[in-house]
């Protein structure tokens, strides 16, 4: 058994040090999260760009990790590069975190292929700064906890969580206005932001916190990597379609890794119990306000995640296009519109974090969850065709109520926890957040997906029939795989041509007819109606998932923070 030995801590630094800190962090995790979410919308410009066609059906897999691929990678990692900060100190792994998103940046930039090559590069690149993107998230809310005193460790925290969570927001609105100038662009705005942050990161941040040498858990990494990776790949490609089916679940190999990855999680647990030194510690969960504020976390993430998908879904593919909007523009004018939602997070972030500070994050937390869920059933009853300014004031109560949340419950957690697992508790909170994000992204898609296959093939048929296209024709569209369509609102085009042009029937039909097919309105006009049905399952599942966040959050106790040198009275406060 390896006992863990406290290096000297450096001397003490100026009080401002902590205002660094919390500019530098912010900065970081603003950067990060925003490229967790540019790529979606520059999506049909990134594809143009490389001449890879996403709607093929090889291609599918593609589109799907270039998105899924920052989470997966995000996920996995967070957890080994915390305990990794607490180890070698967390200003030192940041540091290095911060380097390596800013050269991956760089080499996403100058992408030299095109084709399936092109996407390659781009997929393995974004895995690349992902890791970046974990170190930075990993260990911010550390260097925080360990920079600021008691009394501002909340208002700090919920302006460097609600930087992070806006970043995911805004990163719609940079990601429409820079693909308008260049695909390219869209990774090029990270790399003088990443070069000032990482020269500035170098010379201001100073080791603050406690560092505890102890041996790797070599076993416990290789378990919960492999675990996470094999389960979010069997999530990833049971969205895609199989033999015909409109999701992959009956697949055997999706079924085979999705057990072989809970298997290895649960072999992960049961080392973590045992080793000396784990790389999660196991009794932290027993501290009951990190428990709770752990599970509230990723059942925010899982009704967040999947929503912003489908939010962007809803206003590119159909409600856009119903006011005029052109395909080419739907993505810019998606990210102008959602911008209530990102409103709604800074208003109430900060704010509520500062006052949890005084109060405890218990009331705002659990307030906030509870505005979600009300938020997203009024989201149930708006019409696919909606009236805007009830959107705007719907999406802006979620918001707000996600602000109301984050910045306490962060708080929270990481006053819960001893400060030499400050790192490791970072990482923790970050891999359930990820990982939830991942795992709504792939209920959702395939809830979605699921309720497009009951209703939309006939539809698509009685539609195309209307208009002259041939039944035989129509109905061999018609039942081609859901997730073609749904892609295809996804990334704000009309898939009629795609759907249609391989048979030679557009040739056949008056120019009018090809028109109106190929429009703006009818795809939107036709798939309304069957996404309506599939929005109702999914705003119903986000409700159910909210509802079980603020019980989660209720549960958590009065305020609770752990004193190393007085167990006792930090015992004493939670109740």
């Amino acid at each position: 058994m390896v006992t863990a030995t406290p290096l000297p801590a450096d001397p003490p630094v100026p009080d401002r040090y902590k205002w660094v800190a919390l500019s530098n962090t912010t900065l970081g995790m603003f950067m990060a999260t925003l490229d967790g979410s540019i790529v979606i919308i520059a999506m049909p410009a990134i594809f143009r760009g490389i001449g890879l066609d996403p709607l093929d059906a090889g291609n599918i897999a593609y589109l799907l990790w270039m998105v899924l691929g920052y989470l997966l990678v995000s996920a996995i990692f967070v957890v080994p590069l915390g305990r990794l900060g607490d180890m070698y100190g967390r200003v030192r792994i940041y540091n290095l975190g911060f380097l390596l998103f800013s050269l991956a940046s760089l080499a996403l930039s100058l992408d030299p292929f095109v084709g399936r090559p092109g996407a390659l590069w781009l997929i393995i690149g974004r895995m690349i700064q992902a890791l970046g993107g974990a170190v930075l998230m990993s260990n911010s809310a550390a260097i925080l906890t360990d920079a600021f005193p008691l009394e501002q460790r909340g208002m700090a925290l919920g302006v460097n969580q609600i930087a992070g969570l806006s970043g995911q927001f805004l990163g719609l609105l940079a990601g429409g206005l820079l693909a308008t100038i260049d695909w390219r662009a869209v990774f090029w705005v990270n790399v003088p932001i990443g070069i000032v942050g990482t020269i500035w990161s170098y010379r201001s941040l100073r080791e603050t916190g406690e560092r505890h040498r102890t041996r790797i858990d070599w076993l416990g990494n290789i378990t919960f990597t492999a675990g996470m990776a094999a389960l979010l790949v069997a999530i990833t490609n049971g969205i895609q379609p199989y033999h015909g089916q409109a999701t992959g679940w009956s697949n055997p190999d999706v079924l085979v890794t999705l057990a072989a990855g809970l298997a290895l999680l649960v072999a992960f647990c049961a080392i973590e119990a045992r080793v000396a030194d784990p790389m999660i510690r196991l009794g932290l969960f027993k501290i009951r306000a990190f428990a709770a504020g752990n599970i509230a976390a990723l059942m925010v993430a899982m009704a967040r995640g999947g929503l912003q998908f489908m939010l962007i879904i809803w206003l590119q593919g159909i409600w856009l296009p119903l006011h005029g909007y052109t395909f080419a523009d739907t993505p810019l004018w998606a990210g102008i519109y959602l911008l209530p939602l990102t409103l709604g997070f800074l208003a109430a972030g900060p704010l509520c974090g500062h006052l949890a500070d005084r109060y405890g994050a218990r009331p705002f937390a659990t307030s906030g969850m509870l505005l979600v869920a009300a938020s997203f059933i009024g989201m149930f009853f708006l019409p696919v065709d909606f009236n805007y300014t009830v959107f705007a004031v719907l999406v802006g109560l979620n918001g707000i109520g996600q602000g109301m949340f984050s910045a306490p419950n962060t708080s929270a957690i990481m006053n819960s926890v001893p400060a030499a697992e400050r790192g490791a508790a970072s990482g923790m909170r970050s891999t359930f957040q990820n990982s939830g994000t991942a795992l709504s992204i792939g209920i959702f898609f395939s809830l979605m997906t699921a309720g497009l296959a009951q209703s939309l093939p006939a539809r698509l048929t009685a539609g195309l029939t209307a208009h002259g296209v041939p039944a035989s024709v129509a109905h061999h569209v018609a039942h081609l795989p859901p997730v073609s369509s749904l892609f295809a609102a996804f990334l704000g085009t009309n898939p009629v041509t795609h759907l249609l042009a391989p048979t030679g029937v557009l040739a056949t039909l008056p120019t009018h007819t090809v028109a109106t097919l190929t429009g703006d309105r009818f795809f939107p006009e036709l798939i309304a109606a069957s996404f309506h049905d599939g929005l109702a399952v999914v705003f119903a599942a986000a409700t159910v998932m909210a509802l079980i966040g603020a019980g989660a959050s209720m549960l958590r106790g009065k305020r609770f923070v752990h004193h190393d040198a007085d167990p006792a009275a930090s015992r004493g406060l939670d109740s």
